[in-house]
C-alpha cells in the first residue's frame, strides 16, 4: 500500500496537467526478482493499480488511461493470460459491489469483440454504472494503437466519409471525448510506447522510470510530474 508520510510533499496538479497514461510494465520482473511465479506480479500489480488511480484522483487529475493488457499479450503462456484475465474480472467485480466508493467513470478501450457472454456484460454495466462519475479512467484491455487507428478509419468509410479530417478520427477513437493524454510514464525502464495511445500521444510528454509497476510509489509519480512541470510544451512554435 501507499504509505503517506511526512516526508512524501504536497502535489497539486492544475489545468496544465489533466491526463497522465501509464504503461504499466514491470510485474513479471518484480516477481522473479523475490522468486514468485509471473501471476504474483500481475497480482501485486493489480493491487498497485487501484493504489495509484486514488493517488491521481487526491492530486486533480481529470483523466487516467492504463495499458492493462495488449493485442500482443494474447502471445504470453496460456497460463499467464488466464491469470490476467481472471484478474480483470475480479478487479470488475470489486468495482460493480463497490460501485458507490469508486469516484471513477471506468471506460474500457481496445477491441471488445472477444470478450462476450457474461464477461462482456459486466464491462458493459460497470461502464453505464459509472457514466456520471468525475475523474476518467481509461482501462486499455486487447488494445493496440495501430487497431485503434485502423478501427476508426472503418468506421468513419462505413459512416461514408471520402475525405477525413484530424476531428473526424479523434471523435472515431477509442477515446473520444477524452482529452488527450498531456503525459505517458512508462515504469520499467524500457525506452518505447510499445503501440500504446498513438495518435492521442502526439504532443505527450514521456517520461521513463526503472521502477517496476509493483513498486510504484506516491514518489514517483510525484518526480514524473515535477519534470514534466519543467519542461517547455511548444507545439511546435517558438
Amino acid at each position: 500500500m501507499f504509505k503517506k508520510t511526512a516526508d512524501i510533499k504536497t502535489v497539486r496538479v492544475d489545468e496544465k496537467l489533466k491526463h497522465i497514461a501509464f504503461i504499466m510494465d514491470g510485474n513479471g520482473r518484480w516477481a522473479k526478482n523475490k522468486g514468485l511465479p509471473r501471476e504474483a506480479g500481475h497480482k501485486y500489480g493489480a493491487l498497485k493499480f487501484q493504489e495509484v488511480i486514488k493517488y491521481c484522483s487526491e492530486i486533480g487529475l481529470k483523466a487516467v488511461t492504463v495499458y492493462a493488457f495488449s493485442t500482443e499479450n494474447w502471445k504470453r503462456p496460456e497460463n499467464e493470460v488466464k491469470s490476467l484475465m481472471n484478474l480483470f474480472e475480479s478487479y470488475i467485480d470489486d468495482c460493480i459491489s463497490k460501485v458507490a466508493d469508486y469516484n471513477v467513470k471506468i471506460k474500457f478501450i481496445g477491441d471488445m469483440s472477444c470478450f462476450k457472454d457474461s464477461f462482456g456484460d459486466k464491462i458493459t454495466r460497470l461502464e453505464e454504472m459509472t457514466a456520471n462519475n468525475e475523474l476518467i479512467l481509461n482501462v486499455a484491455i486487447n488494445y493496440g494503437g495501430r487497431a485503434e487507428l485502423a478501427a476508426a478509419f472503418n468506421k468513419l468509410i462505413a459512416e461514408g466519409k471520402t475525405n477525413v479530417t484530424e476531428k473526424d478520427i479523434s471523435e472515431a477513437i477509442y477515446t473520444a471525448g477524452c482529452p488527450d493524454p498531456d503525459m505517458i510514464v512508462r515504469t520499467g525502464g524500457d525506452l518505447r510506447i510499445s503501440n500504446f495511445l498513438l495518435w492521442q500521444s502526439a504532443y505527450a510528454e514521456l517520461y521513463f522510470t526503472d521502477t517496476l509497476w509493483p513498486d510504484m510509489s506516491p514518489e514517483v509519480i510525484n518526480e514524473a510530474i515535477d519534470n514534466f512541470y519543467k519542461r517547455k510544451r511548444r507545439y511546435g512554435g517558438l
